[in-house]
């Protein structure tokens, strides 16, 4: 998601010559602010709307769907299955590079090349379309912790190298701070397909209802196959938070944090239906912040996404992010990464407040 462009136009308005009649005198702006107030976010959406319609269309034909094999058959996860789930989606994704390159596509072709890599640990693989990968940073099988990173829009193979960097600074942290013998693991989870940036999809609940069940899956397995005792938190970015709201009800998950939020389609933490606590944060320099907080029908479909989950008529536990931008929450020294790192490490008390 990115910032919204400035109106672009101002009408101008010529006022009438005086004829000696009594002149109708409109209501002062200050006389109507609910009405304008309500007006103006809802005017806003549907612009951006009319906007994504049609830039949408003529940035996806830009660049044709790269063909890449099915993912790998893998057994049900589990901690001895691990390394041979890693080498299945390597040599899967290796296979998805000369692929690529075959079909003139060098890009992709590198980002699938360096997945293969014999140092990447990949829980799932899918090099189609977009593409999706699962990775695990640190050591999934015996980790006390595991965070499960949930990204935005414009998360795809062709840009998974912006979010390996922001998994891999959330676990230098960990390994830092976490108590000498403690077991710490990342998972970057691209396993749904993300929004455009600009885009009608970005606006609506309907690319993350689509990744729910996915998510709810992922974490069920990953309980299922973890020690016993784990804890578990989901940290969510910009509409990753909202793919976590819609998986929450019955999330097997101990915390779930909402950064860089737009909204989860529900109206209160309490709404989410989940025993998870729930953290969210907002840095003082994130645009997302200027997005109206509604939701509206609109052709038989509801756009927006709600309250804001770092009001106090949310319920959130609001942590302190500082002038993070909405690309920055995991940047390294930041107090937002900081903050989530204690969350991950089940140290809430430690957590700073905004």
């Amino acid at each position: 998601m990115h910032a919204p462009l400035p109106h672009s136009g101002v009408t101008q308005h010529t006022p009438p010559q005086c004829t000696g009649a009594t002149q109708h005198v409109p209501p002062s702006p200050q006389s109507r602010p609910h009405r304008t107030t309500l007006r103006r976010p809802l005017r806003a959406l549907l612009a951006a709307l009319v906007a994504a319609a049609v830039v949408i269309p003529l940035a996806g034909a830009a660049r044709p769907e790269v063909p890449a094999p099915p993912p790998a058959t893998l057994p049900p996860l589990s901690s001895l299955a691990l390394p041979a789930a890693y080498a299945a989606n390597r040599a899967n994704a290796a296979e998805a590079g000369r692929t690529a390159a075959a079909h003139g596509d060098p890009h992709r072709a590198a980002a699938d090349r360096a997945l293969a890599a014999p140092a990447r640990h990949l829980l799932a693989f899918d090099g189609r379309g977009a593409g999706q990968v699962t990775e695990v940073l640190g050591d999934l099988a015996h980790a006390q912790h595991i965070a499960v990173l949930v990204p935005g829009s414009d998360t795809s193979l062709d840009t998974y190298p912006r979010f390996h960097r922001t998994a891999a600074a959330l676990y230098a942290d960990l390994t830092l701070r976490a108590a000498p013998g403690t077991r710490v693991a990342v998972i970057a989870w691209l396993g749904y397909e993300t929004p455009a940036t600009v885009s009608t999809t970005v606006t609506t609940t309907t690319r993350a209802d689509e990744a729910a069940p996915r998510l709810r899956a992922v974490v069920r397995d990953l309980r299922a196959s973890a020690p016993a005792g784990v804890h578990l938190s989901l940290l969510c970015h910009s509409y990753g938070s909202v793919v976590c709201g819609r998986a929450a009800p019955g999330l097997a998950a101990d915390d779930i944090a909402l950064i860089g939020s737009p909204g989860t389609g529900a109206d209160s933490a309490a709404d989410l239906h989940t025993r998870a606590r729930i953290w969210a944060a907002r840095g003082s320099d994130d645009w997302i912040g200027h997005v109206p907080h509604v939701r509206a029908g609109l052709f038989g479909t509801t756009v927006g996404f709600g309250a804001d989950p770092v009001s106090a008529a949310f319920g959130a536990r609001v942590f302190d992010a500082a002038g993070t931008d909405h690309s920055g929450y995991f940047t390294p020294g930041s107090d937002s990464l900081a903050n989530l790192a204690r969350i991950t490490l089940d140290e809430p008390s430690e957590v700073t407040r905004a």
